[in-house]
């Protein structure tokens, strides 16, 4: 009899962890798990952490302020008071492109806020309604696709005048299209499913079954494009200071400091080496996390 019931008890045990095990699945759960098992996504996971940490942190982690000049330090070669040596005007390169990493990543984000949300709107307004209206949005998307990303925010920061916030906004009207088309079609794929179809049979408006029941379900493609997009907005933004119409100096952006360094390229290399590998490290890990993440959200791939 006692070895009967020592018999129930393990098993009644082992019974009680079974809801235990279950009350910890979930999609977001299952993503993360299949992002862990992709090496070189937490490559860049880590890659692009250290990244947002030297940006929160630059005050303290910089040796220098990042226009702390010394004309007699000028041009100075890698050592052990100045790790990636000096620039022109005799500023600590390493202090530099910490202080850039907050200009760089702040553009990155900002920049894809805005083109997700406003291409966002205009994706699921075409998708939801169809018609006219989305035939007349979706236009005025291929319009904007005509026209290269950098030259489009060419024209915008030359129309606005170069700074920070000018700059954001140039990058992100330009990736625009990508993300109203991406929400066109995952909406077009959403919208005539039966959660959908009940939200209405319960009188739920329009903008409540786009924002609690079709964006959320569409989230997959837009984080993917939006890790990709943060990569390329970086990089626009580079390209923009590289020819002079994006951050002003003596602000430190690793497209303006790529250029400066250009003119010293033959005697003293480091004055360029170093900020252009900070924009190739940056959009390395970027685009690592992003084919990381669209493998992980990826349905197909669940086990």
């Amino acid at each position: 009899m006692d070895g009967t019931k020592v018999d129930v008890k393990k098993s009644g045990d082992s019974l009680s962890k079974v809801p235990n095990k279950k009350r910890k699945t979930g999609p977001w759960r299952d993503v993360w798990q299949r992002l862990k098992k992709n090496k070189m996504a937490m490559f860049g996971l880590v890659v692009i952490g250290l990244l947002v940490f030297a940006a929160l942190f630059a005050e303290q982690i910089a040796p220098y302020g990042f226009d702390d000049q010394n004309l007699q330090d000028r041009l100075l070669s890698p050592n052990s008071q100045y790790l990636l040596g000096t620039d022109n005007f005799g500023r600590d390169i390493f202090s530099r492109i910490i202080f850039g990493a907050r200009i760089s990543l702040q553009v990155g984000f900002i920049a894809v806020g805005i083109s997700a949300i406003v291409g966002g709107a205009f994706g699921a307004i075409a998708g939801y309604y169809g018609g006219k209206l989305d035939n007349f949005i979706m236009r005025v998307m291929d319009v904007l696709l005509a026209i290269p990303g950098i030259l489009l925010a060419i024209s915008i920061v030359a129309a606005l005048g170069p700074g920070l916030v000018n700059v954001m906004i140039a990058v992100g009207i330009g990736s625009v299209p990508q993300y109203a088309r991406i929400v066109r079609a995952s909406i077009l794929s959403i919208r005539d499913q039966e959660f959908v179809e009940a939200a209405r049979a319960v009188g739920a408006n329009d903008f409540r079954i786009i924002m609690k029941h079709i964006i959320p379900n569409s989230l997959a493609p837009i984080i993917v494009q939006a890790t990709l997009g943060v990569a390329s907005a970086i990089l626009s933004a580079a390209g923009l200071s590289f020819i002079g119409l994006g951050i002003q100096p003596p602000t430190p952006e690793w497209g303006a400091m790529l250029s400066t360094g250009r003119d010293y390229l033959r005697d003293h290399w480091h004055v360029a080496t170093f900020p252009g590998l900070a924009i190739m490290i940056t959009i390395f890990g970027l685009n690592l996390l992003g084919d990381g993440l669209r493998d992980a959200l990826d349905p197909r791939l669940k086990n």
